[in-house]
């Protein structure tokens, strides 16, 4: 499942900049599918967040945080 979300994220995010860069010179449709692009974006992270800190803790992994 870990994987299928990071795939998920990846290709939105290819996605996302193609069309950042088109939305940037004025194109119209681009800045609509940047803003629901943003939306997805938001949903599938939740979703990697949840499974990233299950596939840890079922390894038995702690997540150790380095200084900011």
């Amino acid at each position: 499942a870990l994987h299928q979300t990071v795939s998920k994220l990846k290709k939105l995010l290819t996605e996302l900049q193609h069309n950042l860069v088109r939305a940037e010179r004025g194109n119209k449709s681009a800045s609509q599918r940047v803003r629901t692009g943003t939306i997805k974006l938001a949903k599938i992270s939740k979703t990697y967040r949840k499974e990233s800190v299950a596939a840890f803790k079922k390894k038995g992994t702690s997540v150790k945080h380095g200084p900011c």
